[in-house]
């Protein structure tokens, strides 16, 4: 499996919780369908200003992932590609753009998962409330329509440009697939995964040919600022996932 591919930019720390709360995620994301194969990435900041950042290593499946395989990079160092262990070249492009470019974007999950790429393929893709799980969403996501590749460092920096605001949680871009954003791996993995399930309720809501009953503006803003001060269910879902993982002797910890 592929090693650090830099010398360790926190001495002091070994970043044992976060290398661990992120290989959880990715098995747990595998264990649902939502990843694409050996593509996707997720990151996590580990410094004050978010350019140092942990992300998966090139070309490895999630289900396969350690915490010790994780990548720890600098945004701001031109020679990352260089190295014999480079992450793959739009990991970087993606996420070193956004972690470089907007400070507040501590976590980021990108996947190509079945609903959400679906809602992405959509000539609208705005996720209108229509149920409890779409409505956190709202007011808190946004529609990049103007795909333009593969995620190299120009692609990157341009999808960076459209997440200056701390507010935007899920970024559904269109005719590619989907990005979360967070503070905490926990946080930022709720997130994906009901924005997975709202987006997943939207199409086959429109698949029955039915009018949608979408809720009104008032109630929709309610329940989105409801389920953000809603306490600890971000963090008690990461939790039962790593239980779970360690009761059946996964190594994802290793």
């Amino acid at each position: 499996m592929a090693q650090d591919v830099v010398k360790p930019l926190l001495p002091d720390r070994d970043l044992r919780t976060e290398r661990e709360d992120m290989a959880a995620a990715f098995r747990w994301v595998e264990r649902l369908d939502m990843n694409e194969a050996v593509a996707n990435h997720f990151s996590l900041a580990v410094n004050e200003d978010g350019s140092q950042f942990l992300i998966n290593p090139n070309q490895v499946h999630f289900r396969r992932i350690r915490a010790s395989d994780l990548l720890l990079l600098d945004a701001n160092d031109p020679s990352t590609m260089e190295g014999p262990d480079a992450p793959d070249p739009t990991a970087w492009g993606l996420h070193g753009s956004i972690h470089r470019l907007c400070p507040h974007a501590r976590c980021l999950m990108h996947l190509h998962s079945k609903a959400a790429t679906v809602l992405a393929s959509l000539q609208d893709s705005t996720l209108p409330p229509i149920d409890q799980n779409s409505a956190m969403f709202y007011g808190h996501h946004i529609v990049d329509s103007h795909y333009g590749g593969l995620a190299f460092e120009a692609e990157g920096t341009r999808c960076a440009a459209l997440l200056k605001d701390p507010g935007v949680r899920i970024m559904v871009m269109g005719n590619h697939g989907v990005l979360a954003i967070g503070q905490t791996v926990a946080d930022t993995l709720f997130q994906l995964y009901h924005f997975e399930r709202a987006a997943r309720t939207y199409i086959e809501a429109l698949q029955t040919g039915q009018p949608l009953r979408i809720l009104s503006h008032e109630v929709a803003s309610r329940t989105a600022r409801e389920l953000e001060d809603y306490p600890d269910s971000a963090l008690c879902l990461l939790r039962d996932i790593k239980l779970i993982l360690d009761e059946e002797g996964t190594n994802f910890r290793l």
